[in-house]
């Protein structure tokens, strides 16, 4: 989620929230980049100015999961994030809608040419044109509900509130679209609260219930859920901060219902699980190979907060191409949380990254990124 939140109480957690084809040769002489080095790099980012208290990175290749951690799961223990705790995954779980929808036309219950007016005529008929691969790929135009005024004034009251999805559709229903839809890329949370919406109508099943039989119980994610009214994470779990210079980091892990990110972030995961779905989504699991090459057809456009590398825009999925290969995944944010997961074209190998605070801007989102990027090269041996 991006600009999750806008409040007075507290004003620091909205702003934190403001809710993987060829590969490339390494220069000649350039050092292999090591799981070392990408240790190194997450110890920088837990001492830096405005730093995570904690970080944690998996590396899955050659069936051995390796797990690289610093700082701190909870500021008032000792003991950094493990790859078997709770955490928000924030923004990826658009990737999880995505492997539902693509699951969906595999079955031919769906096509990705379908219209909105024609599998969700409940929307605003000034959206009726858009079509499910927009909505998937962001080119939609439909207006990102977490930049509206009626999404700051309903949070403003109660961050804690259930918020249920028509109401977050209703915060923009009666805004005209951004631009004309498939003319260009702008990312919108209120693209997976649609495709969400579009997915039950379409199999007759709660959103929830389609995660865990296309998703969840098929990738063998014992440890991932889609709670939306439950504020608390399941024990043990990474604590999510607000982190301000100067200033003792503040606990938002229950701060904000999850239920106003619903199906474009509320997913509840663990590092290895994260792994786990990254790979099964790669490794076409969940849709067949028709549907993943639709799924890797791509458009400039950054995935948010920006990946390693250059970003381009799939389906649901955003490629990452870095100086050391391409890696496809999503990154995610949350008040709390900055999240990233990746893995190569073939669901082999798979990477992913844990901050337990929003993501940063300037240098230490740079950072950040530089990081994920040696992740990617120690990843693949580069």
């Amino acid at each position: 989620m991006a600009r999750f939140i806008r409040s007075t109480a507290p004003r620091r957690i909205a702003c934190a929230a403001a809710v993987a084809l060829p590969l490339l040769v390494p220069a000649v002489g350039q050092a292999r980049t090591t799981d070392a080095d990408v240790q190194r790099g997450l110890r920088r980012l837990v001492a830096a100015r405005g730093g995570a208290p904690g970080a944690v990175a998996t590396l899955y290749r050659d069936g051995r999961l390796t797990v690289l951690r610093a700082g701190r799961a909870d500021v008032r223990r000792r003991g950094a994030p493990t790859a078997n705790q709770h955490m928000r995954i924030a923004s990826i779980a658009k990737a999880f809608s995505g492997a539902v929808a693509l699951h969906l036309v595999q079955e031919g219950r769906l096509s990705l040419d379908d219209t909105l007016g024609q599998r969700l005529p409940s929307a605003p008929a000034a959206w009726s044109a858009v079509t499910i691969r927009q909505l998937l790929n962001h080119t939609s135009g439909i207006p990102d509900y977490t930049k509206s005024d009626g999404f700051a004034e309903s949070a403003t009251r109660d961050l804690r509130a259930y918020v249920s999805p028509q109401q977050i559709v209703g915060f923009v229903r009666r805004e005209p679209l951004a631009f004309a839809p498939g003319s260009r890329y702008e990312y919108s949370n209120t693209d997976n609260i649609l495709i969400g919406l579009i997915a039950e109508a379409v199999a007759s099943t709660p959103y929830p219930t389609l995660l865990q039989q296309i998703v969840f119980g098929p990738a063998g994610l014992t440890r991932t859920s889609f709670p939306t009214r439950r504020l608390s994470l399941p024990a043990p779990f990474i604590h999510g901060y607000v982190v301000s210079p100067g200033e003792a980091p503040q606990d938002v892990t229950s701060a904000i219902s999850p239920s106003g990110a619903w199906a474009s972030g509320a997913i509840v995961s663990t590092p290895r699980d994260l792994s786990a779905f990254i790979r099964a989504d790669l490794g076409r699991r969940f849709f067949g190979a028709a549907e993943q090459e639709q799924q890797l057809s791509f458009v400039r456009g950054s995935s948010d907060p920006p990946g390693p590398g250059t970003n381009a825009a799939g389906l649901a999925l955003f490629r990452y191409t870095t100086r050391c290969g391409v890696v496809y995944g999503h990154t995610g944010s949350f008040p709390g949380y900055a999240q990233w997961a990746a893995a190569t074209a073939d669901g082999s190998a798979s990477v992913t990254t844990t901050l337990n605070i929003p993501p940063p801007k300037g240098a230490l989102l740079r950072q950040l990124r530089s990081v994920q990027a040696d992740a990617v090269c120690a990843l693949l041996g580069r």
